[in-house]
């Protein structure tokens, strides 16, 4: 905890057999108060290295539900055992977990309700492998939402995130997709509801095990992020209504 306020960390889990270990070991027990893993499904053992880690809460999908879904189960579980602050981290160890600290400290000190790790701020993304097209794309689509949506991150797709449990009570986050842009329709409710968001400049990590979509898929992703952008600023003007802001806007 950290002035009482209590600290669980979320990894949505899919196929990280190799890299579970490594990752839940630099997870900061001395401030987290627990850590729930929920399995998408995986195909190898990660359900098994979960259990031999005896980490507290496990949750198994039935079916793979995506990587939102995924998202969704976490948090549902993290509110459910009444945490104040929720930080979610890809167990693929391409984050680095030992940022929680200074994240959770920022939410705890009712400095900002929701913080980013960033692989954008600094040279945390070409230097830790990113690879090029994935850089572009990242910044020309930040570029892109920060006009549309009159913000100003350095990016928004980031898997590394800590909120505040009055953020995510706020937010209407199990009407999103259960696909990758999960990620982006949050952070759009997030900034929809009024709240504003920090950011930490985080190293990053690009190797064979870390997870990482294909280039149909991110560019079935990057149409999807001009969606939620130009569906962000039709609903904050008032020209068209959307379900995805429908407990944040009444």
């Amino acid at each position: 905890m950290i002035k009482d306020k209590k600290i669980s960390v979320v990894l949505p889990a899919y196929n990280a057999e190799k890299t579970l270990t490594q990752t839940f070991s630099e997870i900061p027990l001395d401030i987290v108060d627990s850590v729930i893993l929920v399995d998408d499904q995986s195909s190898d053992k990660t359900l098994t290295v979960a259990r031999e880690l005896g980490i507290e809460h496990i949750i198994e999908h039935e079916n793979n539900l995506g990587y939102g879904g995924n998202q969704k189960s976490c948090y549902i579980k993290a509110l459910e055992i009444d945490s104040d602050i929720v930080v979610m981290l890809h167990p693929d160890y391409q984050y680095d977990p030992r940022l929680i600290h200074s994240m959770c400290y920022l939410i705890a000190n009712d400095v900002y309700e929701v913080v980013l790790g960033s692989r954008i701020l600094g040279k945390g993304a070409l230097k830790g492998g990113m690879p090029y097209y994935k850089y572009i794309a990242n910044r020309f689509l930040t570029l892109f939402q920060n006009l549309l949506m009159n913000q100003k991150l350095s990016e928004y797709h980031t898997g590394y995130r800590a909120f505040s449990s009055n953020v995510l009570k706020s937010i209407n986050f199990q009407a999103n997709s259960d696909d990758f842009v999960f990620d982006n329709q949050m952070l759009a409710q997030i900034f929809f509801g009024g709240f504003e968001i920090a950011e930490i400049t985080c190293p990053t990590k690009y190797f064979k095990e870390a997870s990482s979509i294909n280039v149909r898929r991110s560019m079935k992703y990057g149409f999807g992020v001009l969606g939620v952008s130009l569906g962000y600023f039709l609903a904050k003007t008032g020209i068209r209504k959307s379900r995805l802001y429908k407990d944040v806007s009444e």
